[in-house]
């Protein structure tokens, strides 16, 4: 249905996205109710391939068609989502689970007739792992309350709490943080700028 990448490094390919209002981060969980005719065809479609999809932040519109059909604007780096698990409670409704995968850069998208946004993409490397330093460690302790209190279902099953991007990617996912900057915590590429902006903000916040 869609000319997936086929090999090659950073080369660029078609990829169906999906608009929302909220960051999928790397390793995080989402789940998903999917409802509208576009998107059910396109997780179908996505499940029959064993492909992935897109997951966007809206920066201005709507997750929900309306009328006149205009897309939402949308941000240009966005997370690859896997579909883990599905089920149909009732006819035209999909509830996924998915999990995020690699980060990817929209270099341009074009909307189908039905209203499915394909962009074409970029994939984006991941960030130069790092091991979480001493500094850290109180960001690490909070991430492992807020686990316990999210409860297994809403968090990733395996934990790398000495691992600086997937600390600072959960944290960024699990607070309370305007989506702007949720986003920007997305797009930064240095898992130690991500993690010093989180202490920063948290210590001001008393939560450590």
């Amino acid at each position: 249905m869609w000319p997936f990448r086929t090999g090659g490094v950073a080369q660029p390919y078609a990829l169906p996205l999906f608009p929302l209002k909220t960051v999928l981060f790397p390793g995080g969980l989402l789940p998903l109710k999917v409802f509208e005719q576009r998107y059910v065809d396109m997780t179908k479609q996505c499940m029959k391939d064993a492909r992935p999809f897109g997951v966007c932040l809206i920066v201005q519109g709507d997750e929900v068609a309306t009328p006149q059909g205009a897309a939402p604007a949308i941000a240009t780096v966005g997370t690859l989502a896997r579909i883990t698990d599905w089920d149909v409670p009732q006819v035209g409704i999909l509830h996924l689970a998915t999990v995020g995968e690699t980060r990817f850069q929209v270099r341009s998208h074009a909307i189908q007739p039905n209203g499915l946004v394909i962009g074409e993409v970029t994939p984006l490397e991941p960030e130069p792992a790092a091991a979480l330093g001493e500094d850290y460690g109180p960001l690490a302790q909070l991430l492992e309350l807020i686990a316990t209190r999210v409860g297994p279902r809403n968090f990733p099953e395996e934990r790398k709490y000495d691992d600086a991007s997937w600390v600072g990617y959960r944290l960024a996912e699990l607070l309370p943080l305007p989506l702007s900057i949720k986003q920007s915590m997305l797009e930064i590429n240095d898992s130690d700028v991500r993690l010093r902006v989180l202490h920063k903000f948290l210590t001001q916040q008393g939560l450590i």
